[in-house]
């Protein structure tokens, strides 16, 4: 097991086109989808950032946490993910995206309980199609070098990275924890098309 200090890294930066408005802004039980990843991590980790574009530094409820602003632009979710790598080298990074409304505390302590001590990266499989899902995931303190390799050769997608890379895959203990929204549609279907 590896002896690093363990942040959590809220990935928040997205323009939620699909969407058509700011998934990190959806509301449940009268308090932000953000604000709601960022009490779970704080829960299991000992800090938690948001993962930000520069022009979100402001947002009021992003400005509400401490935050990590993207080093780097048009790559996606992996700038968020490299540039709290480039701030906090010496920490093990589990890193949740914004939308993921069933995720809960029991798939992130399962997620740390059993992650790998040599491999550089933990996540589990896709209750879909068992391939890595990257957006709940643990990146280990070292494993910068290997993802920028990739980043370097044009290999933004953080799933191909990881498909790509010595990764330990657990089975989820809830198959649907890690189901995302990123359509109106997904919405209506979720716990949070269900909130006022």
């Amino acid at each position: 097991m590896s002896s690093s200090e363990i942040y959590g890294l809220v990935l928040a930066g997205g323009e939620s086109r699909r969407m058509g408005r700011d998934k990190a802004l959806l509301q449940r039980d009268g308090k932000s989808q953000l604000a709601h990843i960022v009490e779970l991590l704080g829960r299991v980790t000992e800090r938690v950032f948001v993962s930000a574009r520069s022009e979100q530094r402001h947002e009021a409820e992003r400005s509400r946490f401490s935050q990590i602003i993207d080093r780097y632009d048009d790559i996606g979710p992996i700038a968020g993910i490299l540039s709290a790598m480039h701030e906090h080298p010496q920490v093990d990074w589990l890193v949740v995206a914004c939308d993921l409304p069933n995720i809960d505390e029991a798939t992130l302590r399962f997620l740390l309980d059993n992650r790998s001590a040599g491999q550089p990266f933990t996540a589990f499989k896709s209750s879909h199609d068992k391939l890595p899902e990257p957006m709940c995931a643990l990146y280990r303190s070292g494993s910068e070098t290997i993802v920028r390799r990739f980043v370097d050769d044009g290999v933004i997608c953080p799933r191909k990275i990881l498909i790509r890379s010595d990764t330990l895959l657990l089975e989820q203990p809830n198959p649907q924890s890690l189901d995302n929204i990123n359509t109106p549609d997904d919405l209506a279907g979720s716990i949070l098309g269900a909130a006022p």
